[in-house]
């Protein structure tokens, strides 16, 4: 049974949510605050994440960073802030959704499932390691090295870069790499790939460029680019 951690101060929504989760068939802690939810993060981590933006002492956004110091694990962001810079800012941040409040927690128990489904493009285990350069893509223990240290990724960064890198010097369009990466049920902007890719610029800082890189084609789309 999978574990959903949430992670919000009013405790009438949390009972909500607990509920619809259960009876969707998740196991279900609750955190009303930030100490609390790590501790429960640490014991033991969940197979996803609804967190509230506005908590009492660590807010959201901070426990956000803090669960992305350490883990790759999805993030649903549940806020009452309905602006669009807020929901850049989530999911720049490494957040895999985001949901305004008031929600339906019908949809809400939809979106966990979405996101549970947008796994990885991982080949299946024992299959080896991709190389590119000083750029490692281990197949068998599913992490992305670079200089021999791995490199820590969100979930759906992951997802971008193993499908990127399935076809190498093949030019992709936003739309194509939603429906590929996000899912035909994804129904967000189309920002939120330059946002992935932008971050997995940043986290591939130090791949040698003679080698590959994530390119970008004015007008066309994205590709990982590899040296033939």
């Amino acid at each position: 049974m999978k574990s959903i951690l949430i992670v919000e101060d009013e405790q009438a929504i949390a009972r909500v949510l607990a509920a619809y989760l259960r009876k969707a068939g998740f196991d279900v802690r609750h955190a009303a605050d930030g100490p609390t939810a790590l501790t429960l993060f640490d014991s033991d981590v969940p197979a996803l994440v609804l967190l509230d933006v506005m908590l009492p002492g660590v807010d959201g956004w901070d426990l956000l960073r803090m669960i992305r110091e350490k883990s790759s694990c999805p993030v649903i962001m549940l806020t009452a802030l309905d602006d669009i810079q807020d929901r850049l800012n989530g999911l720049n941040a490494g957040a895999d959704d985001y949901m305004s409040k008031p929600f339906v927690p019908e949809e809400v128990v939809a979106r966990v499932n979405a996101v549970l489904r947008r796994n990885p493009h991982w080949t299946a285990e024992g299959e080896g390691k991709r190389y590119f350069g000083n750029l490692v893509i281990d197949l068998a223990a599913k992490q992305v090295l670079l200089n021999g240290a791995e490199v820590a990724l969100t979930p759906r960064d992951l997802s971008l870069l193993i499908f990127l890198s399935e076809y190498p010097n093949r030019t992709f369009t936003r739309e194509h790499l939603i429906e590929q990466v996000w899912g035909m049920d994804y129904d967000g902007s189309d920002r939120a790939v330059d946002l992935s890719i932008k971050r997995l610029r940043q986290a591939l800082s130090h791949w040698l460029p003679e080698t590959g890189e994530i390119r970008t084609l004015r007008g066309m789309g994205y590709q990982f680019w590899i040296a033939n």
